[in-house]
């Protein structure tokens, strides 16, 4: 038995949508898998399915149905009619830059009169300022052009105004109940605007912007306007789909010096660049410009027109994130070890550790808090909150981040008093409070998580999108799979389960061994499985254990093969497993191996020996770091075994067991048992030993026989009724004695008369036949094939919870097939 890392949370599945699925399979001749996860994410009608996987620039929704598109293109052409200047004001993320460098790009090619400003993170902080806005008014600029900020920037809106500015918002947060009076706004999600889709990015509204204003989707903006998408976490569903599809192509034709040369330090093949490669190799690079130093250079390397002063960027922006990288690894390092303290303190006064992380420190780079807590969040999976502070204010600046089932922004809530001012929703959150006030904020953080989850909150949870039989896995799903691209916020990679497959083999690979690979074997098919960081799991299976895996189908190349292959991401064994170990020549020297493995994992493990000598043998051989000690290692003969039971997750036979069944007696009074490991000799069995108790079948047919008679004799009955059943003459007299048992026959004067009318009763009621069963076990299971004992043995633990599941971690046990 291996328990899962994390709680798998399967989708329900039901008739009506297996009908809908069947009829996408048909209509669009999709594999079953395929049209299983499109109506899994809601795409179930055949037309919006081939809208969903085929959409294109045409599908794109007018700009001018998001309200104050309109007014603001009007602004906009009266003031370059005029002669007016335009300033672009953008925000440090990637996001902000990504809008900013579209509209540069626009701007240039209509010839506009411009410039842009993007405030300093660290000095300025987020969105319009009023020094920010008198440079501006010193400048000349008539026309104050937002993107990826503004809508809260009511009082700052209105002083431009004040200076005789006209401004146009265009933004794509939420809006605050009272919004700025800008001369025009462009926000999908303000009251009142009819645009269908609302999760456009900031990018994504300068997109339509320059929609609006071209006349037609400008395509080759595309890129850009991805990139903003892809970072900002924005959904990959309805037009966003369509823009990150078509900003990926234009990626893929590398016209933009500045992508190029991104994507080269980052490591991508732009050629074939995904939003996974944009998500985790460029879109960080952009944002560590903010982050550490200023956005100028990030707009730089995706609006220069020369290869040089692009690759030149592109140095500069991968150093920053390598920095970024360090800065992030030294705070991670400081706040671990804050938090240890804290919780040996909470150990010292009896208290238990708080639920809810709140570390704050001195001089901690506030562009990367959000990243340490994401880490800390990972690692503990506890709702985390991580602060700079001032160190001559005492204020402090923060980022927090939140497991499933907390809702972060009613926590912040609910003390909202202790803030100077704080924003975010249910995931993550930004706040600025005094230090003297994080004491009682870690406290009132920590109530409200006591309150509001419940012990299965506080396991993490992997959301499993399909379950997937092993044939299921071919390269033609995979090909299909992947149609569904791009992947990313709300249309995530699929992930799929494979449940209870043999592992036919198991190795690591890698420096130190570190990652793991599977082949699962059922249903005649065979399928690689890599678990990247898994490697210690090829130790705790047994060879040929059933496993149930999730993970992520993935086409693997090689040498010009392609095979499909499942990227792991958490496994578990359902039933104890055997280790079979039966073959050793030298059993204390595979029982010191043994107590190795489970020492090193901190398990707990009892030796049952077969007799005396060998349990002297046995804790000889044991060393006291192995835990014989501590307790964590315990011996026992089968005559010194507790009443009660024993407590023990990895339990050794050393030595053969006097008979299968005292050894069930002993599964069966093992509690938190998940593997055996057997180490005795391993006999070739003889035919005696290893024959099948009969089953009901047999013991129905030899009835059947009986009755073609009323009476008989039983002088040599069992030999005559053996030779026509073809059974051994021992195994039908044992049948015989159980028929008399329950008043099937009658023995009297030498003959067996068959009842004519018996009553119903079960084999089982018989106590001969319960010996017969115990008998058969003893003589044959010891030394049956491996498969055999296995399923024996996990048979006879589970008895001690009256279940065969094993503790199965799964919140829907649908099969969504």
């Amino acid at each position: 038995m291996i328990k899962p890392k994390t709680r798998w949370d399967v989708g329900q599945w039901t008739p009506v949508q297996d009908e809908r699925a069947a009829k996408l399979a048909a209509a669009l001749k999709l594999p079953p898998l395929v049209a299983r996860l499109l109506v899994a994410r809601g795409v179930d009608e055949p037309e919006a399915a081939r809208l969903f996987l085929e959409a294109g620039p045409e599908h794109m929704h007018d700009p001018y149905r998001l309200k104050g598109m309109e007014e603001a293109v009007e602004r906009i052409r009266r003031t370059t009619a005029d002669g007016g200047k335009i300033r672009i004001y953008g925000d440090y993320d990637a996001d902000g830059v990504s809008a900013t460098s579209l509209l540069i790009r626009l701007f240039r090619r209509l010839g506009y009169d411009f410039d842009y400003y993007i405030p300093d993170r660290l000095k300025e902080g987020y969105g319009l300022n009023r020094p920010a806005i008198d440079q501006a008014a010193a400048a000349g600029v008539r026309l104050l052009l937002t993107v990826d900020t503004g809508v809260s920037a009511v009082d700052e809106v209105a002083y431009a105004r004040e200076l005789g500015m006209e401004v146009v918002v265009t933004d794509h947060h939420e809006p605050p109940e009272v919004l700025p009076e800008a001369h025009a706004l462009i926000n999908p999600k303000q009251p009142g605007c009819p645009y269908p889709f609302k999760g456009l990015a900031g990018a994504g509204v300068a997109f339509k912007l320059a929609h609006a204003l071209t006349g037609e989707p400008p395509l080759e903006l595309a890129d850009v306007a991805a990139l903003g998408t892809i970072a900002d976490l924005m959904p990959l569903t309805g037009e966003n789909r369509i823009l990150v599809r078509c900003g990926l192509a234009q990626m893929r034709g590398g016209s933009v010096p500045g992508l190029r040369a991104l994507a080269e330090k980052a490591n991508v093949n732009l050629a074939a660049v995904t939003a996974a490669d944009v998500a985790f190799g460029m879109a960080p690079r952009v944002n560590a410009s903010g982050r550490l130093s200023h956005a100028d250079h990030a707009v730089t390397l995706l609006t220069t027109e020369r290869s040089e002063e692009a690759e030149e960027k592109a140095a500069l922006l991968d150093g920053l994130n390598r920095e970024r990288q360090k800065i992030v690894d030294a705070i991670v390092r400081e706040a671990e070890e804050m938090w240890e303290a804290r919780c040996d303190r909470a150990r010292r006064e009896g208290e238990t550790e708080p639920p809810v992380i709140v570390l704050a420190g001195e001089g901690w780079n506030v562009g990367v808090i959000g990243i340490v807590a994401s880490k800390l969040l990972e690692k503990h999976y506890k709702p985390t909150v991580i602060l700079s502070v001032d160190g001559e204010t005492g204020l402090c600046k923060g980022s927090a981040r939140s497991i499933d089932g907390y809702d972060l922004h009613a926590a912040l809530t609910s003390c909202a008093e202790l803030f100077e001012h704080f924003g975010g929703h249910q995931a993550a959150a930004g706040m600025t409070l005094h230090r003297d006030r994080l004491a009682e904020l870690e406290r009132r953080l920590g109530e409200w998580a006591l309150r509001t989850l419940t012990d299965e909150d506080w396991i993490p949870k992997t959301r499993v999108d399909l379950v997937c039989a092993l044939e299921e896995a071919s390269v033609e799903t995979i090909e299909q799979l992947d149609r569904l691209q791009p992947f990313g916020a709300d249309n995530p990679s699929p992930r799929v389960l494979i449940a209870n497959v043999n592992v036919a083999d198991r190795r690591t690979m890698g420096k130190d061994g570190k990652h793991l690979k599977l082949s699962l074997a059922g249903g005649g098919r065979l399928l690689d499985a890599v678990g990247f960081g898994m490697g210690g799991y090829a130790e705790q299976l047994a060879q040929g254990a059933y496993v149930s895996v999730i993970g992520e189908l993935a086409m693997n190349e090689w040498n010009g093969n392609r095979r499909p292959q499942l990227l792991m991401k958490d496994l578990r064994v359902e039933q104890v497993q055997l280790f079979d170990l039966r073959g050793e020549r030298e059993p204390l020297a595979a029982l010191r191996a043994v107590l190795e493995r489970t020492a090193a994992r901190e398990r707990s493990a009892a030796v049952l020996a077969a007799t005396q000598a060998w349990a002297e043998a046995a804790a000889g051989a044991a060393q006291p770091e192995q835990g014989a000690e501590n307790g964590t290692l315990s011996f026992y003969t089968f005559e010194s075994m507790p009443d009660e039971g024993i407590c023990c997750e990895e339990l050794v036979l050393l030595g053969e067991p006097a008979s299968g069944e005292r050894l069930a007696a002993v599964l069966e009074r093992c509690n938190g048992l998940e593997a055996v490991h057997a180490i005795y000799r391993q006999e070739r069995a003889s035919p005696g030993r290893t024959r099948r108790f009969p089953g009901r079948e047999q013991f129905a047919k030899v009835y059947q026989l009986l009755r073609r008679a009323e009476r008989l004799p039983e002088r040599g009955l069992s030999e005559r009724l053996a030779a026509m059943a073809g059974l051994p003459a021992d195994t039908v007299e044992m049948m015989l004695d159980v028929f008399a048992e329950l008043a099937f026959i009658e023995r009297r004067e030498g003959s067996i008369y068959v009842n004519p009318s018996p009553q119903k009763r079960e084999l089982s009621e018989s106590a001969r036949y319960r010996a017969a069963v115990r008998e058969a076990e003893s003589a044959s299971i010891l030394h049956a094939p491996y498969k055999e004992l296995s399923g024996w043995i996990a048979e006879r633990s589970a008895r001690r919870t009256g279940t065969l599941n094993g503790g199965a971690t799964i919140s829907s046990p649908e099969r969504m097939t």
